[in-house]
């Protein structure tokens, strides 16, 4: 768009009327209660430009106008109808109305918006002839044609910010091809409290921005003036000034066709793109280094591998089943964090350990080549009361051998990720391993491991069953965050 000013002249005039409902104001706020109007004088359309401007429509419904359940716009001939229009909403039978536009491919996905209202929105000219149906469909009466010279613009809206961000681009993209240049007939709307409000608001507004605000959000050191030609690039006019404390500011004007700048931020990334992305130099931030546990579970993750093992990722939420029944636990009430409403059933709880995801990967992977090795290391969640979420993330790892001779291989991966000192190791009695089959590992007095032979037994209480695994497996599970 070019830098000239947009004009008005003339005023036309819309009254919301609302006769047929004694409460008309609690009726039109249940479907669309505003509406904001234009038009655009001696506009020559070719076929280019109509397909432009039936294409603007269609994305702007489509992205700000959410699929019109913000906003619905309407655009007819002008010649073809006669103002004053009247925005009313109507109750009648519209069964037959909604079963055939059932039937449109490109409308029926609109008509939930008021299939179910108990009244309905309709625009009226003078002679009672309807413009359009909102947010459904336009009056064929008034559609706009190749010919047509003088376009009318309405906009029906459950939000008005929307709605004049919507109006202002039809208006901004589309009054270039008006027989005088950017020039927009504003249109007087009348609601039923007597109030009135002139339409589209295409004044500037301004926003102040200190130049040092902008050069260390973007990462270079410029000059005010070479700012300032950079934001015109991007239809901002910027003028600085310098203040009493020597601090540089820049007042932006902010033209109708921006409606996307919203706050300072917006201003600077509007100079980085015109800088240039790609010119802007790298800068390596020397304060950033990885967190302990972080760097501490990727030395892990080599260690692991290196012995063979290969790392799975697997979902932090399970169903309930996988992390209490068909691991043989039972839910104290006081360990698990419980998803309160959850999409799936397979999201039902945040894992209190890695060994469901590690047995389903094994479960899926069955026909796999034996040995099977896999290793994860991730958070695991259990309820505590002392933090302020009500829960805390505890990081392990898992490793599991599925084989034939599978009994004896993780105790030498844990053994090859533990301490040498200050550890022992004794028996437990854990339900998901074979009872004289498994261990817990003690560090400095704590647990902070099981491991052992997953319960192979044919029975109800058969593991390795509920995850449909027919090899028997080897697992081990540890807390690393004891050893920082």
């Amino acid at each position: 768009m070019q830098t000239e000013e947009l004009n008005w002249f003339s005023m036309g005039t819309l009254i919301l009327s609302y006769s047929e409902h004694d409460f008309p104001s609690l009726q039109t706020s249940k479907i669309r209660p505003y509406v904001v109007c234009a038009v655009l004088r001696g506009v020559t359309f070719d076929e280019v430009r109509y397909n432009s401007f039936i294409d603007l429509q269609d994305r702007l419904h489509q992205n700000i106008c959410r699929r019109r359940t913000l906003v619905a716009i309407g655009t007819h001939d002008l010649d073809t109808i006669e103002g004053p229009f009247t925005y009313e909403t109507k109750n009648f039978r519209a069964d037959e109305l909604m079963e055939f536009y059932k039937s449109d491919l490109k409308l029926k996905k609109f008509l939930h918006i008021i299939e179910n209202s108990p009244v309905f929105p309709v625009i009226y000219d003078r002679n009672r002839t309807v413009l359009s149906l909102p947010p459904i469909i336009n009056g064929a009466h008034s559609a706009i044609t190749l010919k047509t010279k003088n376009v009318f613009i309405e906009c029906t809206a459950t939000d008005l910010t929307k709605a004049n961000i919507v109006l202002n681009t039809m208006v901004t993209m589309f009054s270039v091809y008006c027989e005088r240049k950017f020039e927009v007939e504003p249109v007087e709307v009348i609601y039923p409290d007597g109030k009135s409000y002139v339409c589209p608001d295409l004044s500037l507004y301004q926003m102040v921005v200190p130049l040092s605000y902008i050069t260390s959000a973007v990462g270079i050191s410029l000059p005010a003036t070479e700012v300032a030609s950079l934001l015109n690039k991007m239809q901002l006019h910027a003028e600085h000034s310098v203040s009493a404390n020597n601090e540089t500011s820049f007042t932006i004007s902010v033209p109708p066709t921006r409606s996307d700048i919203l706050h300072p931020c917006d201003v600077d990334e509007d100079v980085a793109i015109a800088y240039g992305y790609n010119e802007i130099p790298k800068v390596k931030l020397p304060s950033l280094r990885p967190q302990s546990l972080n760097q501490f579970s990727d030395l892990i993750r080599t260690e692991i591998a290196m012995i063979g093992y290969t790392e799975v990722l697997t979902w932090i939420l399970c169903s309930y089943k996988e992390n209490f029944t068909m691991l043989n636990r039972k839910d104290d009430k006081l360990t698990a964090a419980i998803n309160g409403n959850p999409c799936s059933a397979d999201f039902e709880v945040v894992r209190t350990s890695l060994m469901p995801g590690i047995l389903k990967t094994v479960g899926h992977n069955k026909d796999h080549p034996k040995p099977i090795k896999i290793f994860e290391v991730g958070d695991a969640v259990l309820l505590d009361e002392s933090k302020d979420v009500g829960a805390s993330n505890r990081r392990h790892l898992a490793a599991l051998y599925c084989g034939a001779t599978s009994g004896f291989e993780n105790h030498g991966s844990d053994r090859n990720s533990g301490d040498e000192t200050g550890y022992y190791i004794q028996s437990s009695d854990e339900p998901e391993f074979l009872p004289g089959r498994q261990a817990r590992i003690i560090y400095k007095g704590k647990q902070i491991a099981t491991f052992g032979i997953v319960y192979t037994i044919c029975s109800v209480t058969c593991v390795l069953d509920n995850f449909d695994i027919p090899d028997p497996c080897s697992f081990v599970e540890l807390n690393i965050e004891s050893f920082l």
